[in-house]
């Protein structure tokens, strides 16, 4: 490949959602022409929605075509060796005009052996919350499978389940088996491991246009459940041009960064970095490359990109593999 890399943003890929809206456009800015929008895939390269690049002279590549030719330049040395030419995680935004369906996803072993996948463990930052927004996470006390089937039976499945009211700037880290919800008015950033494998438990009874009610996936998700109360939400620090440590699991670490004014950056090579734009704007200025991002924006960084300066006044998470 003769071309430099640079920093690398993305077409976003939209998906219309029986639970969506209109929040993706008049709050982040993204090219949504439906009112039942509900996610801008930022960053992906699952099946059928692979991203393509929008800016510079690789515009029109796919991510896959990048990662296939150069995988050490954009993945990082480390990225490589462990998982290859897949790219690990995927980048969404999310508008909940309505509560989301209950759901739960598989861990890494029960989504290998079932759909050859990886699992779904992922974290969620929350950019705007209606008064009174809220989430389900997790159950209230630790359960079974009994009870929990007699509830789901019962249609009385959300008496059982936490809610948690949200508002800007919450985190929730959700390890795969946590029982979900993302409730209605709230604008999300979601980063989690590459795979789009949902178990859905209970949708409220709610149909679509044509009268249908979505398929649930009750028995599948028996054994993939943590019946167990989780403690999901995580407390952060906010210290001015740093990286705040946010969420460090396995999959991915993820910092927070008020940034003001102008941040040099050293990085190793073994890792991609991603910034994701969630207040104000800012500049990546590297080698010549000055590019701005505004509130909404998604942005990979090739590992091969190991020193360069962001500069502005804006809230970003960033994000690589640890």
């Amino acid at each position: 490949m003769k071309s430099k890399l640079y920093p690398l943003q993305f077409e976003p890929i939209l998906k219309e959602r029986i639970w969506g809206g209109e929040k993706l456009k008049t709050i982040l800015n993204k090219p949504i022409v439906s009112k039942i929008t509900g996610e801008s895939w930022e960053l992906s390269t699952v099946e059928g929605d692979v991203s393509i690049v929008a800016n510079g002279d690789l515009k029109g590549k796919t991510l896959m075509e990048l990662i296939d030719e150069i995988p050490n330049e954009i993945l990082g040395t480390r990225v490589y060796e462990r998982f290859g030419k897949q790219f690990p995680l995927l980048f969404k935004y999310l508008d909940a005009r309505e509560d989301l369906s209950i759901q739960v996803h598989p861990n890494d072993k029960l989504a290998k052996e079932r759909h050859n996948s990886f699992g779904k463990t992922e974290m969620w930052y929350i950019m705007q919350a209606d008064a009174d927004a809220r989430i389900i996470v997790g159950f209230k006390e630790n359960s079974s499978k009994e009870e929990y089937l007699k509830h789901l039976n019962d249609k009385t499945l959300v008496s059982i389940l936490d809610d948690v009211k949200a508002k800007s700037g919450d985190v929730f880290f959700l390890e795969t088996g946590t029982v979900h919800a993302i409730g209605a008015g709230l604008v999300v950033a979601e980063i989690q491991q590459t795979s789009d494998i949902t178990y859905r438990l209970y949708d409220f009874d709610r149909k679509d246009a044509e009268g249908n009610t979505r398929e649930l996936h009750v028995d599948l998700a028996l054994d993939a459940i943590n019946y167990n109360k989780v403690d999901t939400q995580k407390k952060y620090e906010t210290k001015t041009n740093t990286s705040n440590v946010v969420v460090d699991c396995p999959y991915f670490t993820t910092n927070f960064i008020p940034l003001e004014n102008k941040v040099e950056v050293s990085k190793s090579g073994e890792t991609f970095t991603v910034y994701m734009c969630i207040e104000g704007s800012f500049e990546i200025e590297y080698d010549g490359f000055k590019q701005s991002y505004k509130k909404g924006d998604t942005v990979l960084v090739p590992a091969e990109m190991k020193a360069f300066v962001l500069n502005g006044n804006a809230s970003i998470l960033e994000i690589y593999i640890s």
